[in-house]
């Protein structure tokens, strides 16, 4: 379903930084939202320093988000290890219109941010519950 709604160049730029964790981009994280029905741009981002919890901290409780965080855990065997995860947080509390247009809007910046294998939909915060939720999902691919 295409909604019209375009990635704005700065948030391209800035992953392909953020990937290699170069210049300004030695972050932890980004959040995206969708300014005026129309753009996907950059809200907020964290620095190295943030946790997964200030990343979740970071998702309103009643509205849509996008996300992308250098998530950093121990393999199943005992590696410690990173890896990207993209996060659209799409809470049921949320009303229907912004539901509608993030669901819609996510193949775009999933075609931005080229090389994060990891995806999760997520609609309560139970969903993004680091241990019982994410890292299960994220350690597959370690």
């Amino acid at each position: 379903m295409a909604t019209g709604v375009v990635v704005e160049d700065d948030v391209s730029h800035a992953f392909n930084e953020f990937k290699l964790q170069r210049g300004d981009f030695k972050l932890r994280y980004f959040v995206y939202s969708i300014k005026d029905k129309k753009s996907i741009v950059i809200e907020k981002q964290g620095a190295r320093e943030s946790t997964y919890d200030d990343f979740i901290a970071e998702m309103p409780e009643n509205d849509c988000r996008y996300g992308i965080i250098d998530l950093e855990f121990e393999s199943d065997d005992g590696r410690p290890t990173s890896k990207l995860v993209f996060i659209s947080w799409n809470p049921d509390t949320a009303s229907v219109r912004p539901k509608m247009l993030y669901s819609g809007s996510k193949e775009a910046i999933k075609a931005v941010l080229t090389g994060v294998g990891i995806h999760i939909n997520a609609t309560d915060h139970s969903e993004l519950d680091l241990e019982t939720s994410i890292l299960p999902v994220v350690r597959k691919f370690a």
